[in-house]
């Protein structure tokens, strides 16, 4: 099935848009177990669930015409980011309805991550995701493809095309990061 879909991807390119018709019935359970898996830590009462999820993100992924694939791992890669975007969107317009409309700004010194409500959490991580881009764009890419696609250190390992353990280092490294700028972002 691999190979299936990364001879679908890759033929992308000489055509106009995603082949939903073929590409999709071989990545949406795979889709939608990751939106599971990253859905799963969420609030109860959450008003997203992980078929809506994977749904949107297909329609943000098979909408761009013109994309091309290197491959599978790009593919999913590309979903697992467009998972973020989705989270994050839905998390912001939570907090303002939930603030009355206005959006403000959260004061972060001394507040520990596990104390912020789900949604101001990953508002929260994105903002600092978007500052540590800059300086470190992998850390940012393993976050993004453990934290919002819900991939375990094998399959990042996997996608990286590096070792399980040297996933586990950049883990540990991005996750340290982020936490200090959490902590003190400054």
């Amino acid at each position: 099935m691999e190979g299936d879909v990364t001879r679908i991807l890759k033929s992308v390119g000489a055509k106009a848009g995603l082949p939903s018709e073929d590409l999709l019935p071989l990545v949406y359970d795979e889709l939608r177990s990751l939106a599971a898996a990253r859905m799963k830590g969420e609030a109860e009462g959450q008003t997203m669930q992980a078929t809506a999820l994977v749904h949107e993100a297909w329609l943000r992924v098979s909408g761009k015409g013109g994309r091309t694939w290197n491959d599978r791992s790009h593919f999913f890669r590309v979903a697992a980011l467009e998972m973020r975007r989705i989270l994050v969107e839905n998390a912001r317009r939570k907090s303002c309805i939930k603030h009355g409309g206005d959006l403000q700004r959260i004061d972060i010194e001394g507040i520990e991550l596990a104390e912020t409500q789900p949604d101001d959490r990953i508002v929260l991580i994105d903002e600092m995701l978007r500052i540590l881009e800059k300086e470190d764009p992998d850390s940012v890419r393993i976050i993004t493809l453990k934290f919002f696609g819900g991939l375990t250190n094998r399959e990042v390992a996997e996608m990286e095309g590096v070792t399980e353990r040297t996933i586990e280092r950049q883990w540990a490294f991005a996750r340290t990061r982020l936490y200090e700028m959490l902590r003190d972002p400054s």
